[in-house]
């Protein structure tokens, strides 16, 4: 217990911030700007670790591309950021469900109702990943505010022991965590607002560093044209209209050829993708798939190969 209190007494986010300590008898203005304040350094703290962000997004990438898995693994407030970044790429970029998965220390039970006894335990960590049946290709981002979080480091050390890549995002100097990840972020985010508040300024450095990452991973992996998503989905009349539409503002189709390409082809694989690579080059359903197949799914090379220009 000793060696923990002397621990924590060391980390930045476990300081008293001298910025906040009448907050309790402010005006509600007053609170908000100050947490307003105190939030606007976030940006350029992250701004100073990019050289490391990058390294493990280009990591992210490459495991995907040579058919691995990406678990981002954490427990509290980081546990749910990892559970919903995971969560979301689906469907908004169209990739497979399970292969960006967030672990959480408890499960999903532990995001309404949290089981922060279970982060003490690191072979609880190995375990979840075990169960999810992690091996060589894949990839474990282990997400901490404090950067020492065992169930983490179990779930990191293991992964690791696999020869996996092992990355991690946390907001302390020099974390813990740094000795088992090939690929560590650690972003200093100094005392929170509210002393042991991490959900504050740490865990806004997660979601942003996390939305950096995955995002930027998602257009280097050909789910976006230019600034376009054109891997995602749509379930309902509204989303079908808006296809349409962004169908015809890409290529400059007419509406009819722009409905008559994504009538044909919704519901496969890539349809919206396909959809629109048949009205810039006015091939066959399967004659797109081909030239997407060939680039990897990447519609800016097809384009390229056909001198088409756009």
């Amino acid at each position: 217990m000793e060696n923990l209190v002397t621990k924590l007494a060391n980390l930045g986010t476990e300081q008293r911030n001298q910025n906040t300590k009448d907050i309790d008898i402010l005006p509600t203005r007053d609170v908000l700007e100050i947490i307003n304040k105190e939030d606007a350094t976030v940006a350029s703290n992250i701004a100073s670790k990019m050289d490391d962000i990058v390294k493990l997004t280009d990591a992210y990438v490459d495991t995907i591309k040579n058919g691995g898995r990406i678990f981002q693994v954490g427990c509290g407030t980081s546990g749910r950021l990892a559970l919903v970044d995971a969560a979301e790429l689906p469907c908004t970029y169209g990739i497979p469900y399970g292969q960006v998965i967030g672990v959480m220390g408890g499960g999903l039970e532990a995001v309404v109702r949290p089981a922060e006894g279970l982060e003490d335990h690191a072979e609880l960590g190995e375990e979840d990943v075990k169960k999810l049946g992690i091996n060589s290709k894949d990839m474990v981002i282990g997400v901490a505010a404090s950067g020492r979080t065992p169930y983490v480091i179990g779930a990191m050390k293991y992964a690791q022991s696999l020869g996996c890549k092992v990355g991690s995002i946390s907001s302390a100097a020099k974390s813990e965590f740094s000795e088992f990840a090939d690929y560590p972020v650690d972003i200093p985010t100094g005392p929170e607002i509210v002393l042991g508040s991490t959900r504050m300024k740490g865990g806004t450095t997660t979601k942003l560093v996390l939305n950096m990452v995955s995002s930027t991973a998602m257009i280097k992996l050909g789910h976006v044209f230019s600034n376009y998503l054109i891997d995602g989905y749509d379930t309902n009349e509204k989303g079908w209209a808006r296809s349409v539409r962004q169908i015809m503002e890409m290529t400059g189709c007419s509406e009819q050829e722009a409905h008559d390409a994504y009538y044909e082809v919704r519901g496969t694989e890539h349809d919206f993708k396909v959809a629109c690579t048949m009205c810039f080059t006015k091939l066959s359903a399967d004659k797109a798939r081909e030239a997407l197949a060939k680039h990897d799914g990447n519609l800016k090379l097809v384009l390229k190969e056909l001198d088409i220009k756009y």
